[in-house]
């Protein structure tokens, strides 16, 4: 949101009702650009959209955790899958020269494991969000066969401050903040040993808008070609804080591991540094010590 109005644009919000997750955009979109409505309910969905009739639309909304998607997997395939159908159908129906821009993600890739993933690695999610993004995810290549404009964006992990505690990655420098102050003693976590090509959200919203506004729609793979552990982000996170022996602050518990997860998931993004000249500004080190110095400041 932050990008596109400082790009000039008039930006319109969908949101859910009730949802404390819109409390993040209201002071950049006007109150009276923000419509109620449900993903869920496609009819809410379609009435929303074709009251913008947008020349470009954004679609990154749906549930995101992995977690909840094992918890609740018919809402998750009705929410980040359908959702993201209707979505898309609304907004072609609305204007069919709009710009479309579907958020797809690693977890699509997890169940076949790669050593990086690109444009052609095969679809084999491993979970249910995965399976629900995937089905999104080849929704969009159907429009797209079908003449409309609809790119797609495989985001690898993409991190910033206002990552919710709800994710492991924010969990980490919140609690690390915590220690530094004294208010807690040990970060718990579970699989420390799992991969990921963590990059900078800011970055990930650029290679967005260079997508969605290239000449041609077509899918590219968004990361940074790097990956590293948990247990690294960790130990960056605690350093950063200037906690004392990180290593034993680190604690495992066997009741947080979570079955499957996918050892390394990380991305080739070779085709937009080469068709989009997008490339990460912020290495892994510099990503976490933005998140901890905030989280410092939060307390």
């Amino acid at each position: 949101v932050d990008r596109l109005v400082d790009d000039g644009c008039e930006v319109w919000g969908m949101v859910r009702p009730g949802d404390a997750a819109a409390d993040a955009v209201r002071p950049e979109i006007p109150r009276e650009r923000l419509i109620a409505a449900d993903l869920a309910d496609a009819e809410s969905v379609r009435q929303a959209v074709v009251r913008v009739a947008p020349d470009e639309l954004y679609h990154l909304a749906g549930i995101t955790s992995v977690a909840q998607s094992w918890r609740e997997p018919v809402l998750t395939a009705q929410v980040t899958g359908l959702g993201a159908a209707a979505t898309m159908h609304a907004a072609l129906e609305a204007n069919p020269d709009c710009r479309v821009l579907l958020a797809s993600s690693a977890e699509v890739f997890a169940g076949q494991p790669a050593p990086a993933y690109d444009e052609d690695s095969p679809l084999v999610p491993s979970n249910p969000y995965g399976a629900a993004k995937a089905y999104a995810h080849l929704l969009a290549r159907v429009l797209r066969d079908q003449g409309a404009a609809v790119s797609t964006v495989v985001l690898f992990n993409h991190e910033s401050p206002r990552r919710a505690e709800t994710f492991v990655t924010r969990k980490i420098t919140a609690t690390a903040a915590r220690i530094a102050a004294g208010l807690q003693e040990k970060l718990v976590l579970g699989n420390v040993e799992a991969r990921r090509d963590w990059g900078w959200a800011p970055d990930y919203v650029d290679a967005m808008l260079r997508a969605n506004r290239h000449a041609t729609a077509d899918e590219y793979v968004i990361a940074t070609g790097v990956a590293h552990s948990v247990r690294e982000f960790a130990m960056l996170a605690l350093e950063a804080a200037g906690v004392a022996d990180p290593d034993t602050r680190i604690e495992i518990d066997p009741e947080l591991l979570r079955g499957g997860d996918a050892p390394e998931l990380v991305g080739n993004p070779a085709k937009a540094k080469a068709v989009l000249g997008w490339e990460p500004t912020l290495a892994l080190p510099d990503i976490v010590r933005a998140m901890v110095e905030a989280d410092i400041a939060a307390l």
